[in-house]
C-alpha cells in the first residue's frame, strides 16, 4: 500500500492456553495502518466502534473516519461482509467538506490517501475532549435500548475541523473553516436490510476564532479507499494486497463501487458501494442526480494527468485539480473520460474501472443551495446542512467470472441500495417482521434439539399496529459440510421446516401440532418458557452446524407489503455436535478420527491449511487435563478442558470458520496437531492421558497420525 513506509508485523492468530501461537511468517505492513490512518492514536474502546448488528461489520470513529485501515486486524473488522467471512471491503474512508469562506477555498477532510509524507496531513477532524461514541438501540431486548434510537444499532458522535494541533502534533496543511459534524449511523437486523449502514452527517457552522462569515459554494463528499479481499486467504500486507480491486460508478443509484478483480478468485465474491442517499436543505425542484459527482484516482499518484491524488485544497492551474475540484467531479471536465459516456472506446476511465489497481473513489454533492436557491447554505452560526450516505455490501449475483462486472452481477447490490434509499426516504422507518424467537439448543451425542418461545406471536407490526404473526421457519446448514472461507450464512442456511397458522389462507396452513409441546419446558437458571421444539437426529459428531428459527408474518395487502421474516442471522445457533460431559469413571475416552489421515474432511483450506487441522477427544469429564505424549515419553502438548465454557477458541480452525458464539456439547475438546513449541506434529503413534480434575482419576489412550 505504501511505497515509502513499511514495518514488520507478526500476525497473532490464536491464544493457545497461556501462550501465543504465531502462525504466519513475518509480513510487511504499511505504517499507514498504525500511524497514517490512525494518526492521533485514539483509544479504540472509547473513540471507535464497529457494527455487530446485521451482516456487516463497519468501524466508525468519532474523528470522522470509517474503516480502520486494518490497524486492529483481525480482532476488529474494518468493513467485513459477510460477518465472520474474513472478507474485508474497505481500508479507510471519511467525509470531505469544501467551501468558500471569506474568499478562501478550503476543504476539510476526515481521511485521505496521504499523498505527502506528513503523517497527519488530510486527517483534519478531531473529537472533543473526553468524548465517546454513544451506542443506542431500538430493540427493547438490547442493553443499549433507548426510546430515541432510530435503528437496531445507532452510533452517535461528533467531531470538529477547528483544531490545528492535536496533543501537540501539528495537523499539516490544515485550514480550519468552522465545521462541527454530528454523525449518526444506523444499521438494521432484518433479512432484507442487514448489509448496509447509513451515515447521517449533520454539518453545523460554528464559526472560527470569532469570525462569522457565511460559508458558500459548499460541496460534500464521501472519500473511500475500498479494498475487497479475503483476509483468510491473504492477510493484509504489501502493496500487492491492495492493488487487486476494480471500480465503477452507477449514476442512477449515485453509487461508487469496488470488487475484487483477481486478488482471491473464488473466495471474495462481494461488492462494496458508497451511495449518496440525500441532502437537506435543497431546492424542491432540484434533480439530485444532476448535482451528484464522481471521481477516481490512483492511490498516491503524482504523475497521471487525470487520475492523480490531490495534494492541495484548491488549484488554479488550467490542467490541475485540488481537493475542491475533485469534489466538483473533476473527470466531468473531460467528456471523453466520463464514466457515463459509452462512446469512447476504450475510454481511459473504462480501462481504469475494469483493470485491477489501488484507487480512491469520491462521491460528492454540490454546490449546495438552500430552499431559496441561495448558495449561502451555511450563512449563520448554527446553520445546519444534512448529508446522508450509505455503505452497501452485497454478494455478486450469479457465478460469472470474478473479473466481470455486469448489471446482472450487481443485482443484489442494487436491491440492497434500494432498501437503504427506501429507509432514508421514509424517515428511517422500515416494515418490521415479528420478533426473533428466543431459542435454546440442547446437544447430545449425534443429536441436536431446538426449543423456542412464543414471544414472536405477540409482535405488533409498526405500520398496521396489528398482531400479524403467521408462523415459524427452521433452518440448518448442510450436514457434513463445514463452512467455507467466504461463508455467508444467509445463503448457506437451508429451510428444513415451515409451520404456520390454520386460521387463514396464508402459506401452507400446516398448524403447529408437530412442534408444539404439551407443556412449556423450562431450563435451570432460565426463566423463559419454551413452547416449541424440533429435533435433529443423526447429526455428525465433530462438525459445525448452524441452526436458526425465524418467525414470519402474513404481510399487509393494504400497505402492499409481502410477508416479512425475522432475522435469520441474529438467531443463528452455531453448534459442534458431540458427546456431553461424562463424569462416569467407567466412561471410555477416545479420539476421532483415529487414525487421522491428513487432511480430514473437516480440515480447512487456503494458505493456513497446515494450521487448520483438528482431531477431537470425546467423552471427557466436565473438567480435566489432556496430555499428549510421544512414544519416547516427551510431552507434546497439554490442554485444559472445562466443558461448561470450552468453545474451540484455542485452535485456529475455530478462529477462521466460526465467530466465537459456537457451542460444544461439553465432553469434547479439539486439538490442532500443533505442539506446545508451535510445531506441526509428524506422522506416528501418540499416547494421551486425561486427568479428571474433580476425582483425580487418570485414563489413557492412543491415536495415530498419518500425513
Amino acid at each position: 500500500m505504501l511505497p515509502y513506509y513499511k514495518i514488520l508485523f507478526k500476525r497473532l492468530y490464536s491464544l493457545r492456553n497461556t501462550r501465543k501461537l504465531f502462525i504466519l511468517s513475518i509480513t510487511t505492513l504499511s505504517i499507514l495502518i498504525t500511524a497514517f490512518y490512525n494518526p492521533l492514536n485514539i483509544q479504540e474502546d472509547i473513540n471507535n466502534k464497529y457494527t455487530n448488528i446485521g451482516n456487516i461489520g463497519l468501524t466508525v470513529t468519532n474523528y470522522g473516519t470509517i474503516g480502520n485501515g486494518f490497524s486492529s486486524f483481525p480482532e476488529q473488522p474494518s468493513c467485513q461482509y459477510p460477518k465472520g467471512s474474513g472478507i474485508e471491503n474497505l481500508f479507510i474512508g471519511g467525509i470531505w467538506i469544501g467551501g468558500v469562506k471569506d474568499g478562501l477555498i478550503s476543504v476539510s477532510t476526515a481521511a485521505v490517501d496521504v499523498s505527502t509524507s506528513n503523517r497527519t496531513a488530510g486527517f483534519e477532524f478531531t473529537n472533543a475532549p473526553s468524548s465517546t461514541i454513544l451506542e443506542r438501540s431500538s430493540l427493547q431486548t438490547s442493553p443499549n435500548y433507548r426510546p430515541d434510537a432510530i435503528s437496531h444499532q445507532d452510533f452517535v458522535c461528533q467531531f470538529f475541523d477547528t483544531n490545528v494541533t492535536y496533543n501537540g502534533t501539528v495537523i499539516q496543511d490544515h485550514i480550519p473553516v468552522g465545521y462541527k459534524v454530528l454523525l449518526e449511523t444506523y444499521c438494521y437486523d432484518f433479512n432484507f436490510a442487514n448489509n448496509w449502514v447509513i451515515l447521517n452527517y449533520k454539518i453545523v457552522n460554528i464559526g472560527y476564532r470569532g469570525l462569522n462569515q457565511p460559508i458558500d459554494s459548499i460541496y460534500v463528499g464521501m472519500w473511500c479507499d475500498g479494498v475487497v479481499r479475503n483476509t483468510n486467504i491473504t492477510p493484509p500486507g504489501g502493496s500487492s494486497f491492495y492493488s487487486k480491486g476494480a471500480d465503477g460508478y452507477d449514476s442512477t443509484y449515485r453509487m461508487a463501487y469496488e470488487y475484487d478483480y483477481d486478488g482471491d478468485p473464488g473466495f471474495t465474491d462481494t461488492y462494496v458501494a458508497f451511495k449518496l442517499l440525500g441532502v437537506t436543505p435543497r431546492p424542491a425542484n432540484e434533480n439530485i442526480n444532476d448535482k451528484t459527482h464522481f471521481t477516481i484516482w490512483q492511490f498516491r499518484n503524482t504523475t497521471d494527468p487525470l487520475y492523480f491524488s490531490p495534494t492541495v485544497d484548491n488549484s488554479s492551474a488550467p490542467d490541475g485539480a485540488g481537493k475542491y475540484q475533485k469534489l466538483q467531479g473533476y473527470l466531468k471536465t473531460n467528456p471523453n473520460d466520463s464514466i457515463d459516456n459509452p462512446t469512447v472506446i476504450p475510454s481511459r476511465l473504462d480501462v481504469l474501472r475494469h483493470t485491477p489497481s489501488n484507487r480512491s473513489t469520491l462521491v460528492s454533492y454540490g454546490p449546495v443551495r438552500n430552499e431559496n436557491n441561495s448558495s449561502y447554505s451555511l450563512r449563520y452560526i448554527e446553520d445546519t446542512l444534512n448529508v446522508v450516505f450509505a455503505v452497501v455490501c452485497a454478494k455478486k449475483t450469479g457465478s460469472d467470472p470474478t473479473t466481470w462486472d455486469s448489471a446482472y452481477q450487481r443485482n443484489d447490490l442494487n436491491v440492497a441500495a434500494s432498501w437503504a434509499q427506501s429507509a432514508y426516504d421514509n424517515g428511517y422507518k422500515l416494515p418490521s417482521p415479528p420478533d426473533i424467537p428466543v431459542t435454546k439448543t440442547v446437544i447430545k451425542d449425534k443429536n441436536v434439539t431446538l426449543y423456542w418461545s412464543a414471544n414472536a406471536e405477540r409482535s405488533i407490526d409498526p405500520i398496521s399496529n396489528l398482531e400479524d404473526f403467521e408462523g415459524y421457519r427452521i433452518y440448518r446448514t448442510n450436514p457434513g459440510t463445514d463452512l467455507s472461507l467466504n461463508q455467508d450464512l444467509t445463503s448457506l442456511l437451508n429451510l428444513v421446516g415451515e409451520f404456520d397458522s390454520t386460521r387463514n389462507n396464508v402459506s401452507n396452513n400446516t398448524g403447529f401440532n408437530f412442534i408444539k409441546l404439551d407443556q412449556p419446558k423450562y431450563f435451570e437458571g432460565d426463566t423463559t418458557a419454551y413452547y416449541y421444539t424440533f429435533d435433529f437426529p443423526n447429526q455428525l459428531n465433530g462438525f459445525q452446524y448452524v441452526y436458526s428459527v425465524t418467525a414470519f408474518d402474513k404481510g399487509d395487502i393494504s400497505q402492499n407489503l409481502g410477508s416479512l421474516e425475522s432475522s435469520i442471522l441474529s438467531n443463528a445457533q452455531r453448534v459442534i455436535v458431540g458427546t456431553p460431559s461424562n463424569d462416569d469413571p467407567n466412561a471410555e475416552i477416545g479420539v476421532y478420527p483415529n487414525p487421522y489421515y491428513g487432511s480430514a474432511v473437516w480440515d480447512g483450506s487456503g494458505n493456513k491449511q497446515e494450521l487448520l487441522r483438528k482431531i477431537y477427544f470425546f467423552n471427557l469429564p466436565s473438567k480435566c487435563t489432556i496430555s499428549i505424549w510421544s512414544l519416547s515419553g516427551d510431552l507434546v502438548d497439554q490442554l485444559y478442558h472445562d466443558g461448561a465454557t470450552y468453545n474451540g477458541g484455542d485452535i485456529e480452525w475455530y478462529n477462521t470458520y466460526a465467530d466465537g458464539s459456537q457451542k460444544f456439547a461439553g465432553g469434547e475438546h479439539a486439538w490442532d496437531l500443533v505442539t506446545k513449541s508451535d510445531q506441526a506434529i509428524a506422522s506416528g503413534l501418540y499416547l494421551f492421558t486425561v486427568e479428571d480434575q474433580n476425582s483425580g482419576e487418570v485414563k489413557k489412550g492412543k491415536f495415530v497420525i498419518v500425513k
